[in-house]
């Protein structure tokens, strides 16, 4: 709801707007306008809410249209009380920083809304306020721009244009434009009009193109205290050119290619947005394969079959017309004729391995990186030197696109994106750099009211990159052209008035540019000689409940500055002691306020031309108290229930009691009977079980008190209930000191449970609002605690109970307790001292939290000092920041440092002394007498001098043997040069070098190294090692084999480590490997035994049958083979050929005898020789087997040589032959 003031009202607005520095010192509040504005925002709601509970519901914001920004009305919140009850008594006043003087407790129950203000009673706030600002009627003002338009100003030209400048001053101002440098005479174009009392130009574009009006403007506002001026105005029409005509010929392209499809839309003001559509204008889909550059190309890693379509279409839309202009559409063919290979990722935009990228602090950096690979690329960044600002950054199309917004000088530095795919990756690296359009440092330079004699100070404070240079002008024109003012001295970015006197009234203008903008502020000084006057209504009635915080107002005007004096009663005396405090904009205020401060007090404003004094009153009111609270009850259904609520409160205070059900209204029901202390409940049901709330409302004050009802079936009567306990009540703070505060309460119902302890909350609403912190527990008891308190705490306390059951719900809080800002308590700790470069120390802390602050004004003083020079600390201090860089140190010394907690009300403790180094370099010297000690043909021992501290320049890391083969010491080994590195971390002077290859010749250096990297190279020495065992032989061939002969032909060993003298030949027979072992296993002989068992009753069998006759044709069988040689036995039809004893001595079937003597295995496993020592295993005539099984006996031989986990044959021996070359 915005209210629009009467036309005092819109003079006094002038006033505080364009001179906040009258009203912070005039009135001499004790914080500046802006931060009292944005203050009152969370104050106003807050004593609004208190300051109309009651029968009403809900409430309304009053807004202030102040320099066009809309405030709530903490000007008026004092209205809210005097509309709600007692509009005559209650004189809504300029409390500008006035706090609620009588209320500090907040209404606990959220679902009591507040009821609209009637109009009539606003209106006579509205009144009763309006007769202060005649006194303020007629008071001289240079003039102040209010409003005006953007120094970019795009037009739409369907439409009139309307350049805005507004300004008020006193008198009122009169305007005037410039256009393009020239004056722009309004009274010669009817196009254009001036509205009335404004500066704001109507250009009506009906008989003329809205282009022929486009140029820089700058508005003049001028009355004879002085002339303000706009920025310039920019004004250019938007434009949404149509896109060229052209015919776009189909794109072919084979299956797996990157593709780029161009869109290049026409340009427009401002530039459009670009979006790809198909025909039946729907988003075109996107993923990490294909995405939409910045330029508005669409571009394709790598194309598929279903890409082919043909409509790829391109629109570009343009905001400030709302029109979209469209591509012709492309056509795409994907062919699958010859597929094409995968492959490593490489990139399409941007080109090269690296780039470069300016942006401006505040605005938003956009970087992308598309890459072209098969299978698709996955892009990935990263911040070269040091972290992504994760608060501020986001991807935007699959990680292409790196988005930072808000961007600061802390975001320069190296990006690099990464394309990568199971083929590989590519990188490139994109130089960020940040410049910096003009800003201000703390504020624009504020307006000055002096009056004659006083003293004052602009200042024009602003930063950018590059540096701006700064201009001062007053009245519109260069200071250095104005007329000459003794008590007036420009310093670059300061103008110093000294002495001003009556007719220095001016507006100045500060102008701050560099090449990427400018920054125009106007300021005026106005010189007033103005008597005291005190605008807080006579004879005003203040309330205020005993044991709470009274304020008493004393707003004053005045020039120069009034001194207030504050008096009570008698005038016997100042008030300027405990229990009093007065505050910088003429509040006297009382913390705790007792029945012996109510009276009469009296404000009296002072300065070199007057007196002015204003009577008030202060009652001091007892507190509302509900001497016996409702109780917890269980009743059977259909029987009646009463709750008592009795209160005292003070006589003069009208109560109102006010029940609630479950945090909301009664039911509309007759069976609820209130009255003046109790509620009854008639004919109970189950719908009735709740909890119960009363409340007691005065006009300063409230307390409230709960129980539930429980409803039950008639029954017996019931056993004792456990439950947890009520919260507690009647929370007092007592003895209240800087540090301290004694809390009270009553305990609640234990519930037949007794409390155990009780647990004290607090809620900092100064700096984590909405949040509840244990601060201590005390036994159940006890049902006061003593309070140990922090500075700069806005406290507000609850109380919670603990009994067998649990916790209660909390208390109500407590009225807040604000402690006094003091001088930090400690020091921030982790304080280090390191190098990131050779020349700088970076100075690292952690920060004090906002509870270790004690005080607004945070900062810390950090100082520094090198440690072996007897110097002074040098200091400086910083805020906001947990490091500092000192820049141009020495290389590598140590440093002393300290950092001090600071803030508004003094230093911390004197800080304890860190230590730290300012940045490495590389060491300057080498290890010197540089030597190798062989120990064997593979080890070797290096020594060297270690490098002096001095020359390393850093902290040493270690030291690195660079250490490589030369070549072998045998003419036929190849040339080696592969270099090794050790390395041996920490203080070393030698070190062993292994895994060296024998009879060669190495050459070795040896560096040492700190964090920065390595120092120079030792001179290169060498060592040669001795010879070691050789390799064995590369090939080994058998040639030229006879029975009782053969010649093995061998190459020379690869690793010969040393001169060759001869080679050791050694041999033996090869005999199969597995007879005696297997034949010698008792389950095989076992095995054997069962089998031979078998065969015979077999034979057994076959000859009884055979003796029989007649039932096996043998006749017919021998006629078949005539000769007996040939018949072998025949176990289907039990018949056996005869043997000759010439078969005994012929190895059996399936053996032989190689011609080196030794016996091998055949390929058949089946054959029983495999089982015996030779080839003598016969059968007799009646088919038994008499060969014999025997083991071997031969012994093992343990020479050196090839061993055989297998019994060797009983005619093995070993033979060796030496062979020498």
């Amino acid at each position: 709801m915005v209210i629009n003031i009467d036309p005092k009202f819109d003079q006094l607005n002038q006033l505080i707007v364009s001179t906040p520095h009258l009203f912070d010192h005039k009135f001499n509040l004790p914080i500046s306008m802006h931060t009292f504005l944005f203050s009152t925002v969370l104050f106003f709601i807050y004593k609004t809410i208190y300051c109309c509970i009651g029968p009403i519901k809900q409430t309304v914001t009053l807004f202030l249209n102040l320099e066009k920004k809309v405030w709530p009305c903490s000007l008026l919140w004092l209205c809210c009380r005097c509309c709600c009850w007692r509009p005559s008594t209650y004189c809504c006043t300029l409390a500008l920083s006035v706090p609620c003087s009588e209320a500090e407790d907040s209404f606990p129950f959220a679902n009591i809304w507040f009821s609209l203000l009637s109009h009539v009673s606003f209106i006579s706030c509205l009144l009763i306020l309006g007769k202060n600002t005649k006194v303020l009627e007629g008071l001289p003002q240079p003039p102040t721009i209010t409003h005006q338009s953007p120094k970019d100003y795009i037009i739409d030209p369907r439409e009139n244009i309307i350049i805005h400048c507004e300004a008020k001053g006193k008198p009122h101002p009169s305007f005037s434009w410039t256009r393009n440098g020239t004056h722009f005479d309004i009274d010669e174009d009817a196009n254009v009009v001036m509205r009335p009392h404004s500066g704001t130009l109507v250009v009506d574009i009906s008989r003329e193109k809205a282009d022929h009006y486009e140029g820089v403007y700058q508005c003049t506002a001028r009355n004879k205290h002085g002339t303000a001026v706009s920025h310039n105005i920019v004004v250019r029409q938007s434009r949404s050119p149509l896109w060229s005509k052209e015919r776009i010929k189909p794109i072919v392209v084979q299956e797996g290619v990157s593709l780029v499809l161009p869109c290049r839309p026409p340009a427009g003001l401002p530039p459009p947005i670009i979006f790809w559509m198909d025909n039946n204008f729907q988003r075109l889909p996107q993923s990490s394969r294909v995405s939409q550059s910045l330029n508005g190309d669409l571009y394709f890693s790598n194309v598929l079959r279903e890409d082919s379509r043909n409509d790829y279409i391109c629109y570009a839309r343009f905001p400030h017309t709302q029109t979209i202009q469209q591509k012709q559409p492309i056509t795409v063919k994907v062919l699958n004729q010859d597929p094409v290979d995968d492959r490593k990722p490489t990139f399409l935009i941007p080109s090269g391995s690296s780039s470069s990228k300016t942006v401006l602090r505040g605005q938003v950096l956009e970087m992308e990186c598309i890459a072209d690979g098969l299978p698709t690329p996955e892009i990935s960044w990263t911040k070269v030197s040091g972290d992504l600002p994760a608060q501020r950054m986001s991807y935007l199309y699959y990680q292409k696109n790196l988005r930072i917004v808000n961007v600061s000088e802390s975001d320069a530095g190296d990006y690099r994106c990464s394309a990568s795919n199971r083929l590989g990756s590519v990188h490139h690296t994109i130089h960020v750099s940040v410049k910096a359009a003009p800003y201000w440092i703390s504020s624009p330079p504020r307006n000055l009211v002096l009056a004659p004699g006083e003293n004052g100070v602009l200042t024009c404070r602003a930063s950018g990159t590059p540096k701006p240079s700064i201009a001062w002008a007053m009245n519109g024109i260069p200071i250095e052209n104005s007329p000459k003012d003794l008590s007036r001295k420009v310093e670059d970015d300061t103008i110093i008035f000294t002495d001003i006197q009556i007719g220095s009234s001016a507006v100045y203008q500060c102008n701050v540019s560099n090449g990427h903008g400018y920054l125009l502020a106007n300021a005026f000084v106005n010189v007033l000689s103005e008597p005291p006057r005190v605008l807080t209504p006579a004879n005003k009635v203040y309330q205020v409940i005993k044991n709470h915080r009274a304020r008493i107002d004393c707003t004053f005007f005045g020039s120069p500055i009034p001194k207030i004096t504050w008096f009570k009663d008698s005038r016997s005396s100042t008030l300027d002691g405990d229990p009093y405090i007065q505050h910088d904009n003429g509040t006297l205020e009382i913390h705790t306020a007792q029945a012996r401060n109510s009276g009469k007090y009296t404000c009296a404003a002072r300065n070199m031309l007057g007196i002015y004094e204003n009577h008030v009153y202060l009652e001091v009111k007892e507190p509302t108290r509900i001497l016996k609270q409702p109780e917890y009850k269980v009743v059977q259904r259909g029987r009646s229930v009463v709750f008592e609520c009795k209160v005292k409160h003070d006589p003069s205070l009208v109560p109102t009691m006010t029940w609630l059900k479950d945090d909301g209204e009664l039911p509309d029901d007759e069976r609820l009977i209130v009255d003046a202390d109790s509620l009854t409940i008639t004919d109970v049901t189950e719908s009735d079980a709740g909890v119960y709330t009363c409340i007691m409302n005065t006009t300063l004050d409230h307390d409230s008190a709960s129980a539930e009802l429980t409803v039950v079936e008639a029954t017996p009567t019931p056993a004792v209930v456990y439950e947890r306990p009520d919260p507690p009540t009647d929370l007092e703070l007592t003895d209240q000191k800087k540090r301290s505060v004694q809390l009270t309460w009553t305990p609640g119902d234990e519930h037949n449970s007794p409390i155990q302890k009780f647990l004290i909350q607090y809620e900092d609403s100064l700096h984590h609002r909405g949040h509840w912190h244990n601060l201590t527990e005390v036994p159940g008891t006890r049902t006061t605690a003593h309070l140990r308190l922090s500075p700069y705490i806005h406290y507000t306390f609850r109380v919670l109970a603990l009994n067998a059951m649990g916790f209660s719900r909390p208390s109500f809080p407590s009225r807040m307790f604000k402690t006094e800002p003091a001088a930090p308590d400690e020091n921030p700790k982790d304080v280090e001292g390191f190098g990131t470069e050779h020349d700088n120390l970076v100075i690292s802390w952690k920060p004090l939290t906002g509870l270790q602050s004690n005080g607004p004004g945070l900062r810390y003083r950090v100082m520094w000092r090198q440690k072996a020079v007897d110097s002074d600390w040098t200091t400086v201090t910083v805020s906001n920041n947990s490091r500092f860089v000192v820049s141009g140190t020495p290389t590598f010394v140590p440093y002393e440092l300290k950092v001090q907690a600071v803030n508004d009300h003094g230093v911390g403790p004197e800080p304890a002394i860190a230590r730290g180094y300012s940045g490495e370099d590389l060491p300057v010297a080498a290890p010197e007498n540089v030597q190798a000690v062989v120990l064997n043909s593979t080890l070797a021992e290096v020594h060297w001098d270690p490098v002096p501290h001095k020359l390393i320049r850093g902290h040493l890391k270690g030291y690195k043997v660079y250490y490589w083969k030369e070549r072998s010491l045998h003419k036929h080994n190849p040339y080696h040069m592969e270099k090794l590195i050790l390395t041996f971390s920490g203080n070393h002077s030698h070190g062993m070098v292994p895994g060296l290859h024998p009879f060669s010749l190495y050459s070795f250096n040896v560096r040492v190294y700190n964090g920065k990297g390595e120092g120079p190279v030792s001179p290169t020495q060498q060592f040669e090692t001795p010879e070691g065992v050789p390799g064995a032989p590369t090939s080994l061939i058998v040639t030229n084999s006879n029975l009782d002969t053969l010649t093995l032909e061998w190459s020379p060993p690869h690793d010969r480590n040393g001169r060759i003298t001869g080679y050791t030949l050694k041999y033996q027979p090869a005999v199969a490997s597995r007879q005696v072992d297997i034949a010698t296993q008792g389950w095989f002989i076992g095995l054997m035994c069962a089998i031979a068992l078998l065969i015979l009753i077999l034979l057994i069998i076959c000859f009884i049958q055979r003796n029989k006759g007649g039932k096996y044709p043998v006749k017919e069988k021998e006629d078949a083979h005539t000769d007996p040689e040939f018949q072998p036995m025949k176990e289907d039809d039990c018949t056996f050929g005869e043997y000759s004893d010439n078969e005994d001595h012929k190895p059996l079937k399936g053996s032989r005898t190689p011609s080196n003597g030794t016996v091998k295995r055949d390929d058949s496993d089946d054959s029983l020789v495999d089982y015996g020592e030779g080839g003598d295993g016969q059968f007799n005539e009646d088919g038994s087997f008499i060969g014999q099984y025997s083991g071997k006996s031969g012994s093992r031989d343990t020479a050196e040589g090839h061993e055989s986990s297998e019994a060797p044959s009983p005619i093995n021996a070993m033979n060796s032959l030496n062979s020498f070359v």
